[in-house]
């Protein structure tokens, strides 16, 4: 249980919460929702205790023995120490392992009748009982899973912390919570440096997580499979929904309806009250009436709506129109030395559509996305751009958009000619920015700001052709769904980079996916793709042998292929497939002989445990103290083994439905 009970606190004249109780039960699965600068993340870390409150209390029962993990949302620093060293220090498995040595040490060096032998025993066992309770014995392997479901390599584990990028470093934190597995955990913006890929891997892992979840997130699929309970903070108070995110949506709606009409009820009835008591005040014969009539008027408890923030109001104008093909990439490749980042590929983009560049993080989203705005150049092809095509251009990096040594006024009054000052003011206040906040230096600005001012730019250029690199960062919900609607009624060609998966899904009706370094086309939504994704994995090696799997387009709308197929396939790609197919099939052949190893030994040793620990259970055991010890280490062994085991026959088994897959898929 977490208990908040009558919390407030400010900020010189800033209220943050005021008179806020709340409990939280325990492995409740909680999403904390609000504005920007609402005060999420000051709840967070007023629960941990790093901001004190200024009135009330929070009490978490028994908290010396509570386990909370926390990821903050800033970029944190990392202590510096190879990856998987990292890990079992902060974990806590070093210390534990250190001291079960300790033990085994001690016991050796002491007499097995007495006392002292005893209570080493009892200290043994009980670090034993923790470094079970903690799995110990798969550390590695469960740290190693959970390192590749976030993108890590196996090259990546012994390289130190400090080598990683920000994102990365980030990443490594969440990897830690969870080995972790505390009893509450506290996830500030889980989402904001991971690819979707290792986004679909967390929710999944998250699943069988029996702790206590909340976390604060702006992505709303993650929100919608992970909590059962959304917690909105508005107005410096908490409004409790039980359901997910889409539920609280709809009861949010349902509830300001019905507050409505309660309002306008009691609006009528103080109408005819106040009516009463003007029309009879005067009068002898209804003064009592009058009187009665004053005082229920008294006790009346006026009903308010929550007052709601100003809004971000987005809309692009009309874009003009530009010829038929807005883009043409030919062999287009990019490498930055010896790295290659992807492979030469063909990609045309036409006149209205809405494109999404998805991949894992450095799969070269970004690269792409400033090749096709000719602000970086190819390595090798060429980008041509169609008859009267207009672009802008929003950047991920906000320097890049916005000139950080002018104020917010200055930077707009330089962009563009499409408005006038007058305009631009208005242009500005939809953008909440107004009164002297526009002679803000932009280098002052929160992301959020940044983003905002970033996009306002855009609108002032006369542009057919958006492409926008993760415009989603740092925009709250509500300002999500309101560039999205903006995007859905914009005329012109949009190619973006996002990580939000709901905000892909409603706008684009293309993705370009790149992986490995090809790329790969699937003509529909982002829901499309993932479908596709899945039922085509194994597809990808027989495509990668077969030769280039680049990108060919056509035109939607004449389009004579199955999104995501090729319409036919040449003498040499059935011979080459049936040479895959016999590939794989040897390849079966070998993990199925393998697997029946692996599941011999398992077999053996669960046998052998089960007798080690049948007699440790028997009651005279314990006047042979040195069988005890050699038992007990046997078992720490045949355990420690038995981990490694499992683990090898689950990355088996993986292995062999992925093959599996690929040849019911054709290949």
């Amino acid at each position: 249980m977490i208990y908040l009970n009558n919390i407030s606190l400010a900020f010189a004249d800033n209220t943050i919460f005021d008179n806020i109780t709340w409990m939280i039960p325990e492995k409740s699965r909680i999403g904390l929702v609000g504005d920007n600068g609402t005060g999420k993340t000051t709840l967070f870390r007023a629960i941990l205790g790093m901001v004190d409150v200024d009135e009330g209390s929070i009490e978490i029962p028994n908290r010396k023995n509570r386990t909370i993990g926390y990821l903050p949302q800033d970029l944190v620093e990392l202590e510096p120490f190879p990856l998987m060293e990292y890990l079992r220090k902060r974990s806590g498995i070093e210390d534990i392992e250190r001291t079960l040595k300790d033990h085994e040490v001690r016991m050796s060096r002491s007499d097995s009748g007495s006392a002292e032998y005893q209570e080493i025993m009892k200290a043994y066992e009980a670090a034993t009982a923790r470094f079970q309770a903690a799995e110990g014995y798969r550390f590695d392997a469960k740290a190693k899973q959970i390192l590749n479901g976030f993108g890590f390599r196996e090259k990546d584990f012994g390289k130190n912390c400090t080598e990683f990028s920000g994102g990365w470093k980030m990443r490594i934190l969440i990897a830690l919570i969870l080995l972790s597995a505390p009893d509450i955990m506290l996830l500030d913006e889980p989402t904001n440096h991971l690819d979707t890929e290792s986004m679909e891997w967390l929710e999944s892992y998250l699943k069988n997580y029996h702790g206590t979840l909340l976390a604060i997130a702006h992505d709303r699929v993650f929100l919608d499979k992970m909590v059962n309970q959304i917690v909105a903070l508005a107005n410096h108070r908490l409004t409790v929904y039980k359901g997910n995110y889409s539920y609280y949506l709809a009861e949010k709606d349902r509830r300001l309806e019905a507050l409505k009409k309660q309002m306008a009820l009691q609006r009528g009835e103080i109408k005819k009250t106040q009516e009463f008591i003007e029309r009879f005040r005067y009068k002898a014969t209804k003064a009592k009436q009058v009187q009665s009539r004053i005082k229920m008027l008294e006790r009346f408890e006026v009903i308010e709506s929550e007052r709601s923030r100003r809004q971000v109001h987005i809309r692009f104008p009309e874009a003009p129109k530009s010829g038929r093909e807005v883009v043409s990439a030919r062999q287009v490749g990019k490498s930055y030395g010896d790295l290659r980042v992807f492979n030469p590929f063909d990609l045309t983009i036409w006149r209205g559509e809405k494109i999404a560049l998805v991949g894992v993080n450095g799969a070269g989203k970004s690269t792409l996305a400033r090749i096709l705005a000719g602000t970086e150049d190819p390595s090798s092809g060429k980008v041509t751009y169609g008859l009267n095509v207009s672009m802008a251009f929003f950047s991920q990096e906000s320097a890049e958009n916005l000139d950080y040594g002018r104020t917010i006024w200055d930077d707009v009054s330089l962009t563009g000619l499409r408005s006038n000052d007058q305009e631009k003011r208005n242009l500005l206040g939809t953008f909440l920015f107004s009164g002297n906040d526009v002679y803000k230096e932009i280098s002052v600005l929160s992301g959020g700001e940044k983003s905002r001012l970033a996009l306002l730019k855009i609108l002032l250029q006369d542009s057919n052709l958006l492409i926008l690199d993760e415009p989603t960062n740092h925009l709250d919900l509500k300002t999500k769904e309101i560039l999205q609607n903006a995007l859905l009624g914009y005329t012109g060609t949009v190619v973006i980079v996002s990580h939000d998966r709901f905000f892909l899904d409603r706008l684009v009706t293309r993705v370009i996916e790149i992986r490995d370094g090809w790329c790969y086309e699937y003509l529909g939504n982002y829901s499309y793709f993932i479908q596709k994704r899945g039922e085509m994995a194994a597809a990808t090696i027989g495509a990668s042998v077969a030769g280039n799997p680049s990108v060919t387009a056509t035109p939607p709308e004449v389009s004579e292929t199955t999104p995501g197929r090729r319409p036919f396939k040449t003498k040499d790609e059935k011979r080459i497939e049936a040479e895959e197919r016999n590939r794989l099939s040897r390849i079966m052949s070998e993990f199925k002989t393998k697997l029946k190893v692996l599941e011999n030994q398992i077999v053996r040793l669960e046998e052998k445990k089960a007798d080690n620990e049948k007699i440790l259970c028997e009651p005279d055991i314990h006047r042979d103290p040195q069988k005890i010890k050699s038992l007990s280490q046997e078992l720490h062994d045949i355990t420690r083994e038995l981990e490694n085991l499992y683990a090898s026959w689950e990355t088996l088994t993986q292995e062999i439905e992925a093959h599996e897959a690929g040849n019911s898929a054709g290949i």
